[in-house]
């Protein structure tokens, strides 16, 4: 499993809840080499866990905040 998966799934109260959230079988979470670009979204909102996180590649960089 990718760490950005384990990491959401920690912070969703385990793999099995994560699939439940996002809608699908907790197996599917096991097999993915990065997350699909349409759950990014969902899984941004279930965990916290920003999508410039999520998937760099799509959402580029995190954007700094201004102080």
């Amino acid at each position: 499993m990718i760490t950005i998966v384990k990491q959401a799934a920690e912070k969703a109260g385990g793999v099995v809840a994560l699939a439940r959230e996002l809608g699908i079988e907790h197996p599917s979470l096991h097999s993915w080499k990065k997350v699909p670009a349409s759950r990014v979204l969902d899984m941004e909102r279930i965990t916290g866990i920003s999508r410039h996180d999520i998937r760099p590649d799509i959402f580029g960089e995190k954007p700094e905040v201004a102080a």
